[in-house]
């Protein structure tokens, strides 16, 4: 009944208009308004269409409804003007730069956010509601909003991380530099460690440490059979390992991963204030070694060092291995910490806290007994005890004396990487095989593949593992323990920065490795050879990038192209959503250049080959300075230049033939419209010509009538102009010693004014010294002999006096005062 009463009334409501509708009080915002609940105003007539709520929002919230009456000419206004103001477009203010060119994207985001911000109010603490009798809102109030915390959260740094400025060309061959000194370095620091394991008083200071059970085992005989050998080799190793960790004690830090500063402000405050840690690794000579040796404590990396030696002094065949720690050449690594600024507020110890706790206790307990004796009434322990007087007496129990509190003489634990920078690689003399073993870290021997530490890891990168034998020579062996070596691991070296294909590396593991490689090393190559055939497709599409042997579409070349009916290997799906790619091989993949650049390389196009790729042209904005006079407009109206609008033609090499240039007839040589010989390459030179590089082969070919051309090997660009290089001269091969020879005569008379320019210079020096003697003997031709000796003797005198040091003291300016002060005023 009362839910048909309440649609009777509101449908009688929404029928009668004028005063009719005043009469009527609406009881459920009287019960409202009672009970102090603010209500926002609505309609007196229900919408047709559903409103939002920035519609109902620009109504006062804090105002209540004084009547019924249906007035279409402030009600509806005002719904107008509240849908104006959200569905209106805003006239925004003219911008102050028309050409303002826009780093990214997100402005245009920005600008939208803040239209949006706009129509978004906060929490506005509701007034009382006002009676209804009360007399109407002014409608020009106005509310007061704060959308600064709106904007704050829709701000794109909210959204987006700070990203990182690229890398200009001189800073990547900055760092590719540091890169190659950082890793020279890093091999001389590992052979010194190495050379110290070969220590006779280390070794002999170690020695004692295992049992003559362990070193048998660890030392097979060869009557033993492989497997036999090889468990010997374990078992060995095994109680060697749990001898060496109850009796190794790690107490400093060992070696980790260098890091990049992100600017130099950063860098100069970390030299302000950089202070070496107190628990860095103190080995830093042999006699530091020996020391450890005795002591067996230190960092892992040294832990490692000694358990090589102890292995050495036993006979066992043992390298140390380094997981070499440079700086990365990329800008993709992690950097260092930034500094955090000092908080305003200083942390406090849990000492300070226990004073606090106490002095509050001290404080409560005193106020407590203040009380009690204003009061009277009040027991004190005699009294609780039961003595008749026991308020007569004074009786205050003494403190309890405070507990002694533990003091831990125990260090601070130093928190490494979980993985190894230093281990022991062991030749398993049964199967002719090293396998590693680490004493320290993981405690583990013969398992591979718990040396790579994760990508996360910020200290400790596993890119280059260089392996030193006792005799002092090395190897690299990154290949077994890198899961994923040529996918991820090779990004890492330097052979991917110059791509070389790995010389510069070579270059330098040289002097490193052996003269003639022995039948272990060649298993070993063979062996790493495999591992890295072996290793499965990657599972990453971002690891298909610059695969040498998988390849995706995606990652090609704008120059590459896949050949006729290449076939894929497999498929691999770009997240849960992404539809399949094909994966192909790197071997199907071939490089598409113009006809152009084929002919600057010596190949020519084949006719009637159809382009394996159409490169599209690149746009350039109209009126571009570097583009050439003959550039038109293609008529599209884009700002771009002219030419073809399908783009420029590409051909595989396998659509090239090998370029054949007109021979040489009756001695001239072929020449092009700007009277030069194209020669990029050596097949490029005509039949029955020669290419003669000389300063002054077109000088001796214009003396000698010879027809010649000038070789053009290439062009040398500065900014967006290129100039053409040419070097020598092509002349007919009957004409070459003929050419020859004037070039050498040309030579012979040019050495010749040389000696001739010598010559003459030299006997203008003898002239001159001729014609001093004669002025000389001629003036001392009336003189004494006795006079003409003092006079020399006076000369060398003087001469040797000049030459001496002034012994007179040098004279300064007195600043005299008025009054004389001891001196004579003029």
């Amino acid at each position: 009944m009362a839910r048909a009463k309440r649609q009777a009334s509101t449908t009688r409501t929404r029928g009668q208009g004028g005063p009719q509708g005043q009469q009527e009080p609406n009881i459920y915002q009287q019960l409202l308004a009672e009970a102090g609940v603010a209500t926002s105003q609505s309609s007196s007539e229900r919408p047709l269409k559903r409103r939002k709520p920035s519609s109902q929002r620009g109504t006062g919230p804090g105002l209540s409804r004084a009547s019924n009456t249906h007035q279409p000419s402030e009600t509806e206004n005002d719904t107008d003007e509240s849908e104006d103001a959200e569905f209106q477009d805003v006239v925004l203010p003219a911008p102050t730069m028309q050409t303002m060119e826009r780093d990214s994207d997100d402005e245009d985001e920005d600008e939208d956010e803040d239209e949006d911000a706009d129509l978004q109010f906060e929490d506005i603490v509701f007034q009382p509601a006002v009676p209804e009798n009360a007399a109407a809102v002014d409608e020009g109030s106005n509310l007061e909003l704060n959308l600064t915390a709106q904007k704050a959260s829709f701000s794109p740094s909210s959204r987006q991380g700070q990203r990182r400025k690229p890398m200009s060309n001189d800073e990547k061959q900055r760092r590719i530099h540091i890169h190659q000194a950082h890793l020279v370095c890093f091999l001389a620091h590992v052979a010194r460690r190495n050379h110290w394991c070969n220590d006779a008083t280390a070794q002999r200071q170690l020695r004692p440490h295992l049992t003559d059970k362990t070193i048998n085992y660890l030392k097979p005989g060869a009557h033993l059979p492989q497997f036999g050998q090889s468990e010997s080799l374990k078992n060995g190793l095994k109680q060697a390992l749990a001898v060496w960790k109850t009796k190794f004690v790690i107490t400093e830090r060992g070696l980790r991963r260098a890091l990049w500063a992100e600017d130099p402000e950063h860098l100069q405050h970390l030299r302000a204030k950089y202070e070496l840690p107190t628990d860095m690794d103190s080995c830093l000579d042999r006699a530091d070694f020996q020391e450890a040796s005795k002591k067996l404590q230190g960092s892992r990396d040294v832990g490692a060092q000694l358990f090589c030696a102890l292995l050495r002094s036993l006979g066992v065949r043992a390298r140390l291995v380094c997981s070499l720690q440079p700086l990365s050449f990329t800008s993709a690594g992690p950097t260092l910490p930034k500094s955090t600024k000092p908080k305003p507020f200083t942390k406090v110890t849990q000492k300070e806290r226990t004073k606090q706790a106490v002095a509050q206790y001290a404080a409560f307990a005193a106020s407590a007994g203040a009380s009690k004796d204003n009061v009277g009434s009040a027991s004190t322990a005699r009294r609780r005890l039961g003595h008749p007087n026991a308020s007569n007496y004074d009786f205050q129990p003494s403190p309890a004396p405070p507990k002694p509190q533990r003091v831990l003489q125990s260090p601070a634990p130093i928190r490494e990487s979980a993985h190894p920078v230093f281990w022991v690689e062991v030749l398993d003399r049964g199967y002719q095989k090293w396998q590693p073993v680490d004493p320290v870290v993981t405690h583990s021997f013969f398992r591979v593949k718990v040396f790579e530490p994760p990508i996360t890891d910020k200290e400790n990168c596993l890119s280059y593992v260089v392996a030193f034998d006792a005799d002092g020579t090395a190897k690299d062996v990154t290949r077994r323990y890198a899961k994923a070596y040529t996918a991820k691991t090779r990004r890492l070296r330097v052979e991917t920065a110059l791509k070389d294909d790995g010389e510069w590396w070579r270059k330098v593991m040289m002097p490193l490795r052996k003269r003639r490689p022995s039948d272990l090393e060649q298993i070993e190559d063979s062996e790493l050879a495999d591992v890295e055939a072996r290793e499965p497709m990657p599972r990453n599409v971002q690891d298909f990038k610059d695969h040498p042997v998988y390849a995706l579409e995606r990652h090609m070349r704008r120059c590459e192209v896949l050949i006729p009916g290449a076939k894929p290997s497999g498929t691999i799906g770009a997240g849960s959503r992404g539809s399949l790619e094909k994966i192909y091989r790197r071997r199907d993949v071939r490089v598409a250049k113009s006809a152009d650049k084929w002919y600057r390389l010596g190949r020519e196009v084949k006719p009637n080959e159809i382009p394996a790729k159409w490169l599209p042209k690149k746009s350039r904005p109209r009126g571009w300075r570097f583009g050439n006079d003959n550039d038109k407009d293609d008529g599209d109206g884009d700002g771009v230049d002219g030419g073809d609008s399908a783009g420029t033609p590409t051909y595989t090499i396998e659509q090239t033939d090998l370029y054949e240039p007109p021979p040489v007839r009756n001695g001239r040589v072929p020449k092009n419209k700007f009277g030069n010989i194209d020669a990029y390459v050596p097949s490029m030179i005509p039949r029955g010509a020669v290419h003669l590089v000389h300063e002054h082969a077109a000088r001796a070919a214009f003396l000698a009538g010879v027809d010649y051309a000038p070789a053009l090997t290439g062009f040398q660009f500065k900014g967006q102009h290129g100039t053409a290089v040419l070097s020598g001269i092509v002349v007919a091969q009957e004409f070459e010693a003929a050419v020859r020879a004037v070039i050498d005569g040309m030579a012979d008379a040019e050495q010749e004014l040389e000696d001739e320019k010598r010559r003459l210079v030299a006997l203008r020096m003898w002239r001159r010294l001729l014609m001093s003697l004669r002025i000389r003997e001629r003036i001392w031709s009336g003189v004494d002999e006795a006079e003409r000796k003092e006079a020399d003797r006076e000369a060398e005198m003087e001469a040797a006096l000049a030459d001496a040091e002034s012994d007179v003291t040098d004279e300064y300016d007195v600043e005299v005062e008025e009054e004389g002060g001891g001196f004579l005023l003029n």
